[in-house]
């Protein structure tokens, strides 16, 4: 085009430059049409009528502008959406897709191994990890001790070290020294493609950009063309009408916003946070309750066995041991708190002949030719009619037990509370979350000694799924946050607002079912979360309040006539600018 004019090809210059411009009003104007069928009323007819202004007045070198403007806004936007989603790519780019499986196991002479795309591997199959490599499933440690770099999955900068038994996560970086491990879970199952299934999910969820930038699109149209009008009414120049608008285009509101969410769903992510779309982060700086379940997610998920109670006409280590044989068939925390301590005690575990798990309530099981039933008092008084409450300390929980149709004791664990759980309740409730309360299936005695002690004062104890739903439903004000961390809180984290699963221990169902994933065993990052979203959607909307400040300003400045078409059209280019590199704070930046 500079060519053509240098060259005194003007009347060419502006037949090309109209036939261009015309072609991608057309091809502007078609996508509007849709986005209207579709209920979607957004701000390209800004975009639009400025080029058709311009064109019409003759100025087709500021059409030309705008219509770079708004392509080169794009690439700006892709460049920006990078730098926003390099740590979620990371994630992706690093996933493991094969895996050293050995010949020969058993052999401590070889390690003669064949290599198997990881989907192929089976549980129980033994891996050869070499140095510096990443574990491709879920295992166990064969190896004596090993490290392993597990930033990528908790955030944890210094390397850990696992002894042999431990259990090593997929994603985790080998060491310095080949290790074998024995594979627990498919690839499909364990830690780390669960995570790159959720940064998927995040990377491809469409944040609330559009609703967002619309809440705007309207006042803002309004606003420009009245400007623009008016400065055309008062000079009696149409050019004046042109020079106004090419001073509104709407790139700011467009292009600022989905870089600052996409920069928050990152920085989230290197916390060891997933988040789930930018609809997420609107709803977090929004929030106004919080409620918690109990084990595992207020306490430290760990219960150790404290007491064992037998009742008249049974031994202590009998009913330990049926209780803990009937556990091996139960996912429940305290189920794993029963099973350690019998293996503490030297007690051999014998397998079921029938087991079946009644979710939240316990387990049944025939063991050694016994019917075993092993959970909530209500639960085992259906078999037992003789059951008894037992009397606990604050902090403890029982396991009751019955044995052919006969109360047999009760097993009394204590689960403490996280030690940074009250820290985590007082940040809450001093940043604008009204209503804190504890949704738990456990008895309510315990529940009210670990609500006591972290200033939680609103407990609903002895609750099954439905249950949680239910109060859940009912909490005001909104929006409610949920965090949980086992497959009995899916149900309540899918339909509460926000649904945090404390996912560091698999919890899948839980997981599947979040809005947020934390992928540390921590319950600080539920704060990490909130203040990261928050920050996020102030940075997009104050983005979004600097492109139309900008805007309207240099529209009023263009009414007096003093910044002709082709110099407005630049100069907005640079407002773009200003508003994308505001954005990019969403990586960065105090929060609080």
């Amino acid at each position: 085009m500079l060519t053509l004019l240098a060259t005194g090809q003007e009347g060419v210059a502006r037949g090309s430059s109209t036939l261009y411009v015309g072609a991608f009003i057309a091809w502007t104007l078609v996508g509007m049409v849709k986005d209207v069928i579709r209920g979607h009323v957004g701000l390209d007819i800004l975009a639009l009528v400025a080029m058709i202004a311009t064109l019409a007045v003759g100025e087709y070198l500021a059409s030309l502008i705008i219509v770079l403007m708004l392509s080169g806004g794009e690439a700006l936007e892709e460049y920006a959406s990078r730098r926003a989603k390099r740590d979620l790519s990371a994630l992706l780019d690093r996933s493991p897709r094969i895996a050293h499986v050995l010949v020969d196991p058993d052999s401590s002479d070889t390690d003669e191994v064949r290599d198997v795309p990881v989907g192929e591997v089976g549980v129980g199959d033994v891996l050869l990890i070499r140095p510096a490599e990443i574990i491709p499933v879920d295992g166990a440690l064969l190896t004596d001790s090993a490290s392993f770099d597990e930033s990528s999955l908790t955030g944890e900068s210094m390397p850990v070290t696992r002894a042999s038994g431990e259990e090593v996560l997929s994603g985790a970086i080998n060491g310095h020294r080949a290790v074998r491990i024995r594979a627990l879970r498919r690839s499909e199952d364990s830690q780390y493609q669960q995570i790159v299934a959720l940064v998927h999910a995040a990377e491809e969820s469409r944040a609330p950009v559009v609703r967002l930038a619309d809440r705007f699109a309207i006042p803002f149209t309004a606003v420009s063309l009245v400007l623009a009008g008016a400065a055309w009414a008062l000079s009696g120049d149409s050019l004046r009408f042109a020079e106004v608008l090419v001073l509104a285009t709407p790139c700011p509101l467009l292009i600022a916003a989905p870089v600052a969410f996409l920069g928050g769903l990152s920085r989230a992510a290197k916390a060891g946070v997933i988040i789930k779309g930018g609809a997420v982060i609107e709803q977090f700086a929004r929030v106004r309750t919080a409620a918690f379940d109990k084990t595992g997610t207020l306490t430290q998920g760990r219960p150790e066995l404290v007491d064992v109670r037998p009742a008249t006409g049974f031994d202590a280590d009998e009913v330990l041991r049926l209780a803990a044989s009937a556990e091996q068939y139960s996912s429940h925390v305290l189920a794993d708190g029963i099973r350690r301590s019998a293996e503490d005690r030297g007690l051999t575990l014998h397998a079921a002949g029938d087991a079946a798990e009644i979710a939240t309530n316990g387990v049944a099981a025939t063991i050694d030719g016994h019917a075993v039933v092993v959970g909530k008092p209500s639960y085992v008084a259906r078999v037992a009619a003789d059951t008894r409450r037992e009397t606990l300390a604050p902090g403890q929980a029982a396991a009751y037990v019955a044995v052919d149709g006969r109360y047999a004791g009760a097993l009394v664990l204590a689960d403490d509370a996280r030690p940074e759980a009250a820290a985590v309740v007082s940040w809450l409730r001093g940043h604008g979350v009204e209503r804190i309360a504890m949704l738990t299936g456990d008895v309510r005695s315990t529940a009210e000694s670990i609500a006591q002690q972290l200033g939680i004062d609103e407990v609903h104890a002895e609750l099954l799924p439905p249950e949680k739903v239910g109060i859940a439903s009912e909490m005001q004000p909104r929006p409610l946050m949920m965090i949980g961390d086992g497959v009995n809180d899916a149900p309540v984290l899918a339909a509460s607002d926000i649904g945090i699963a404390m996912g560091a221990k698999g919890a899948t169902a839980a997981g599947d079912a979040a809005d947020v994933v934390i992928l540390v065993d921590s319950l600080d990052r539920v704060t990490d979360a909130v203040a990261i979203g928050r920050h996020t959607m102030r940075v997009a909307l104050a983005s979004i309040w600097i492109g139309i400040g900008l805007s309207i300003a240099l529209m009023i400045v263009a009414m007096t006539g003093l910044i002709p078409a082709v110099a407005g059209a630049l100069v907005q280019e640079l407002v773009d600018l200003a508003t994308i590199l505001y954005a990019l704070r969403a990586l960065k930046g105090r929060i609080s």
